[in-house]
C-alpha cells in the first residue's frame, strides 16, 4: 500500500527530530544539548518528540544508528564501484579488505558525527555494548567473511577469525579518533596509512605475493 500523507508527515517528522539532534549532538554533545534545543532546531513540538522517542537517549540512539548505517554504506558502495567483481569467491578478498580500510581512512578526514556520536560518546551514553551492537549489524560479519576468503586464498596466514576480525575494528576505531583529533586530518590520515600498512603487511602469507597474486603497493 502507498504511503498516505499523514505516513508521510509522521515520517518527515522523526527525521526532523534525528537530523536535529544529529547536528547539536555533534557540536555540543549529547549532555550539553537540551531537548528544548532539539525540538527548536526540528520545528516540531516536545509531543512530537515524545511520540516517536521514549526520551534523549532513545533519540541518541536513532541517530547513532542512522550514522553507522551511512558509513558501513559508504564502504559498501566503494567496494561496490572496483573495475573487479568484489565479493566474488574469485575476487581478492585481501584487496577487498585493504581498499576498505583506505576508504575509511579517507572518510575519517572529513566527517566529525561519526567519531564524536559513535565512538566517543556512544558508548558512554548508551553503554559499551551499543558499540558491539552496531559493530555487528554493520561491519563485522562481513569484515570475518572477507577475512576467512582471504585466508582460503592464501593471502594472509592462518590466524583465528574472529579475534583477527576484533583486532582490526578496534584498529579502525583508534585510526578514526586519531584522525578527528588531529589539527592536519589530511597529514594524520596519510600518517596512520603508513602506520596500518605496515601492520596488514605482517597478515600477509608468503604465498601471498606469489605472481597470481600480486600485492598492490598502494599506501592505506
Amino acid at each position: 500500500m502507498s504511503p498516505t500523507r499523514r505516513d508521510e508527515h509522521v515520517a518527515d517528522t522523526r527525521q526532523a527530530l534525528v537530523d536535529a539532534a544529529r547536528t547539536l549532538f555533534t557540536e555540543q554533545g549529547y549532555t550539553a544539548t537540551g531537548t528544548e534545543e532539539i525540538v527548536a532546531a526540528a520545528r516540531v513540538t516536545r509531543g512530537a518528540l515524545y511520540h516517536h522517542f521514549h526520551d534523549k537517549s532513545d533519540l541518541f540512539r536513532a541517530v547513532m544508528e542512522q550514522i553507522a548505517r551511512e558509513v558501513a554504506e559508504h564502504l559498501i558502495d566503494a567496494e561496490l564501484s572496483r573495475p573487479s567483481a568484489p565479493s566474488q569467491p574469485s575476487a581478492d578478498a585481501w584487496d577487498e579488505v585493504r581498499d576498505g580500510l583506505r576508504a575509511f581512512l579517507d572518510l575519517c578526514v572529513v566527517t566529525d558525527d561519526f567519531q564524536r556520536i559513535v565512538l566517543v560518546e556512544g558508548p558512554a551514553v548508551l553503554g559499551p555494548e551499543a558499540w558491539d551492537e552496531l559493530v555487528a549489524r554493520h561491519g563485522s560479519n562481513l569484515l570475518a567473511e572477507w577475512l576467512s576468503r582471504a585466508v582460503k586464498q592464501g593471502r594472509i596466514a592462518a590466524v583465528p577469525i574472529q579475534p583477527l576480525t576484533r583486532l582490526l575494528i578496534a584498529m579502525i576505531s583508534e585510526s578514526s579518533l586519531y584522525i578527528a583529533r588531529a589539527d592536519d586530518r589530511a597529514a594524520a590520515r596519510d600518517e596512520m596509512g603508513a602506520v596500518l600498512d605496515r601492520l596488514l603487511d605482517g597478515l600477509e602469507a608468503p604465498s601471498g605475493r606469489q605472481p597470481n597474486h600480486p600485492r598492490q603497493d598502494r599506501p592505506a
